[in-house]
């Protein structure tokens, strides 16, 4: 049913109108300045001597020829007048015009001037015509976009035409991720083989991790090993400061991502609209949770038919809404840890592919010295170490640029060394009790390196690497932490039989580590 039958019936009296007033105008336009008279007339004026000027056109009207004449009228005064030539020629014209001394003039651009002027009236009808039309394809436009047209629009990437070039086998890690949205690639590349014994995918997935463990990447990888359609968008995009955009915004977003079914829809920070209902006071918060209860019911009105599954990452699930949770929109909630020993090895063998590695460079000892970095810290440091050999213009990547990009990207940026001999004395002194009580301390990690470098805000740095990944910290390891981080205080004490602010830092983390 069209949805706009009075702006077509108001084009259409609008271009009956024009054409109208075209036509009247090009009428008004087609008179001559001079008056009509007959032929006889005409020949009469002539035999009394009275023309004086004869101006023959090539316009032809109805078979006949027009011509403008000039006669002399009484008084001195000239008149001018139009007739029409018979069709067949008069043989008595010419002789009696040129014995009466006629001036005799052919006007050739009559006609060319009539299509001028009909150009010229037309013109400002046409681009009245143009303009209507153009608005009127934008009202149709905005009509289908929505009360606020294309600001309604989500400005999510698509990438449909080169589906994203990353599978499973590029991300490192992982196991127990991929096993579980490898069941939903299955799905999206054979969907019958779960349909026809009454099995259902989940609806929706919830990736929940540390920033930067990879949680894009598994979704892209989703979308190369299905090779579907993958629409992907930030959370904060749905958000505006107009009421009602965002549940529009999430309302387009579904119908172009079922408009290509089978496909994924990534939703990454779905935090920033999935937070729990409730804690609002209005305002920004009422947009909110218009969006939410927009997406909520899009997630929930699902069909089989459709096979669009929704990814979402959080860093915190914690906040997220309870009805964003149940069964039914995000079925299956995927937990992604910080990568283990293991798989810290295997992410570095990918992101060294293509550096040229020296012979002795151990990947195992470097990951053993990064414990808590994430995949994006580990793409991180092969890029400083890949940089810190460009500086030097080595050939390949040493084990020595390892170790500055891993001090750059865990202690800061260095620094110059302090100048006054008596605070390197300090300095020294206070690594050196960090690095005795730890040598001391049973169960404590090894001292992996010593430095009085000053590297971000510290003035020196004591670097405890563990032998392996922990989950459980007992009460006697955590002692032992408080009492290296005194260590540097005590030296001093010992000493210089003073105390001074160097161990600020020491005295925050011990603080905090005892509170907890």
């Amino acid at each position: 049913m069209d949805r706009f039958p009075w702006q077509k019936a108001l084009g259409l009296l609008f271009i009956l109108l024009m054409v109208g007033m075209m036509l009247q105008n090009l009428s008004g336009q087609s008179q001559p300045a001079a008056l009509p008279t007959s032929y006889t007339l005409f020949k009469e004026e002539l035999r009394r001597g009275n023309v004086k000027l004869v101006t023959l056109t090539e316009q032809a009207v109805e078979g006949e020829f027009i011509t403008d004449v000039a006669v002399l009228g009484t008084g001195g005064k000239t008149r001018v007048f139009r007739t029409s030539l018979p069709p067949l020629a008069d043989p008595e014209l010419l002789p009696l015009l040129e014995e009466r001394g006629v001036e005799i003039t052919v006007d050739r651009s009559a006609g060319q001037q009539v299509w001028w002027m009909v150009l010229a009236n037309s013109l400002p009808w046409l681009l009245l015509l143009g303009f209507w039309m153009w608005t009127m394809k934008r009202a149709q436009g905005a009509s289908r976009m929505g009360p606020f047209g294309s600001f309604g629009q989500v400005k999510a990437r698509v990438y449909d035409a080169q589906v994203p070039q990353v599978t499973f086998q590029d991300v490192a890690g992982l196991v127990n991720p991929k096993r579980e949205l490898e069941e939903i690639v299955d799905f999206l590349r054979d969907p019958s083989k779960y349909q026809k014994i009454g099995g259902r995918v989940p609806q929706g997935v919830l990736l929940m991790g540390a920033p930067g463990t990879g949680k894009t990447l598994l979704a892209r990888a989703m979308a190369g090993e299905a090779g579907v359609p993958f629409f992907s968008t930030s959370a904060s995009e749905f958000i505006e400061m107009f009421v009602g955009v965002g549940a529009s915004r999430v309302r387009d977003l579904f119908e172009k991502a079922r408009a290509k079914a089978p496909s994924i829809m990534f939703i990454d920070e779905i935090d920033a609209v999935g937070r729990s209902r409730g804690a609002g006071l209005g305002g920004g918060n009422d947009e909110r949770e218009q969006t939410l209860n927009q997406l909520l019911g899009e997630m929930d009105g699902f069909e089989g038919h459709e096979q669009v599954i929704v990814v979402a990452a959080t860093n915190r699930p914690d906040v997220l809404d309870p009805a964003l949770l149940r069964p039914g929109r995000f079925d299956r909630q995927v937990v992604i840890d910080l990568p283990s020993l293991d798989e810290r090895e295997a992410i570095l063998k990918v992101h060294t592919r293509e550096l040229p590695l020296a012979g002795d460079v151990e990947l195992r000892l470097i990951a053993r010295s990064c414990p808590g970095m994430s995949g994006a810290d580990l793409a991180n440091l092969c890029n400083e170490a890949a940089l810190f050999a460009a500086r030097e213009s080595a050939d390949m990547v040493a084990p020595q640029h390892f170790d500055l990009a891993k001090d750059k990207v865990l202690m800061g940026i260095e620094r110059p060394g302090l100048s006054d001999e008596s605070e390197r004395r300090i300095t020294a002194y206070h690594e050196a009790g960090h690095t005795l009580v730890a040598r001391f301390i049973p169960g404590m990690d090894p001292v992996h390196k010593v430095t009085i470098i000053p590297r971000g805000a510290a003035l020196g740095v004591t670097q405890l690497v563990p032998e392996g990944d922990r989950h459980y910290y007992p009460k006697a390891y955590l002692m032992g932490k408080l009492t290296v981080n005194m260590g540097g205080r005590a030296a001093e004490l010992a000493v210089f039989e003073d105390t001074s602010t160097g161990a600020q830092s020491d005295l925050k983390q011990s603080t905090d580590l005892a509170e907890k």
